[in-house]
């Protein structure tokens, strides 16, 4: 656990986060929480992961993403060094796709 992340706020906020039921109620939420462009960076550094993951080059995946070099970097980086969040989500949503 990343411990310069980790306070009583964000506690808050991840558990407000496990409230959300469905995906209506997460755009509803993260619509007013985030600005656009930070939802659209979080949704492009999820699907680059996959897609590093599913062992595309950084051309390939800047080609279909319009990711700069530096995100995919950042995003492998934390896909060989991070907490592994990437990853379980990565196989959640994987095999929540084959059921």
């Amino acid at each position: 656990m990343n411990s310069k992340i980790k306070d009583e706020a964000t506690d808050k906020l991840f558990e407000a986060i496990l409230t959300l039921k469905n995906v209506e109620e997460c755009y509803a939420f993260f619509e007013d929480i985030c600005t656009v462009n930070e939802i659209k960076a979080l949704a492009q550094r999820l699907e680059v992961a996959k897609m590093l993951e599913e062992k595309m080059t950084y051309q390939e995946i800047q080609q279909e993403t319009h990711a700069s070099t530096a995100t995919i970097s950042r995003v492998n980086r934390c896909l060989s060094y991070g907490s592994d969040g990437y990853k379980l989500i990565l196989e959640r949503i994987g095999s929540k796709r084959t059921e």
